[in-house]
């Protein structure tokens, strides 16, 4: 199953559509009724969309004004409520969130304009690591991220940086050219007087 095949979703031009990768995610993602939950790069909004009809109280964001309004005509297509913030990760994002979504620009290229939202950067990881930096601080007592990493990511770099975090596979996916996982990163809870 991809996803709930009543939800519709409209493409829109300039906005990421939904992929493989998409579908891993909401294969993935798990949540209960009432969690607040935050869609990092939201594209269409179907992964928002589809956490939101489970009952959470969701908020859409993208660093594209076309993937914000696209989120949002796709929410009112489906008649569901969805808070959209244009931001460039968490820079304009209020509050504490119970899970944190991410498909993120993971491969390790240069890119603008639609290119954006496959563009990690060098290695792959320079949105993620700002996201992971920031992220952290945007969790609610036991809340949790889910991160969409790609083989293709400098392996040795990206462990370094979850390993602050508590880290659970929770699906893959192989490809012709690389191998998707997403990966569930809880932070771990320092002891007060831990070294």
């Amino acid at each position: 199953m991809k996803y709930d095949p009543d939800i519709k979703i409209e493409e829109c031009e300039g906005v990421y559509p939904p992929h493989d990768d998409t579908f891993l995610m909401i294969q993935c993602v798990e949540v209960d009724g009432g969690e607040k939950v935050l869609e990092m790069g939201c594209g269409t909004g179907i992964v928002a969309i589809h956490c939101a009809k489970k009952g959470a109280e969701v908020t859409a964001v993208d660093i594209n004004p076309v993937a914000v309004e696209c989120a949002l005509g796709n929410a009112e297509l489906n008649r569901i409520a969805l808070r959209t913030i244009r931001s460039d990760l968490f820079s304009r994002v209020p509050g504490r969130y119970d899970l944190v979504l991410f498909n993120s620009p993971y491969l390790p290229v240069q890119e603008e304009g639609v290119g954006v939202a496959w563009s990690g950067g060098r290695g792959g990881l320079e949105v993620v690591q700002r996201f992971l930096g920031e992220a952290i601080h945007r969790l609610r007592p036991g809340g949790r991220l889910l991160l969409m990493v790609s083989s293709r990511m400098d392996e040795t770099a990206l462990e370094g940086m979850i390993s602050h975090f508590r880290c659970r596979r929770l699906g893959s996916r192989r490809f012709f050219f690389e191998k998707l996982s997403v990966l569930e990163l809880v932070p771990i809870q320092v002891r007060p007087g831990s070294p």
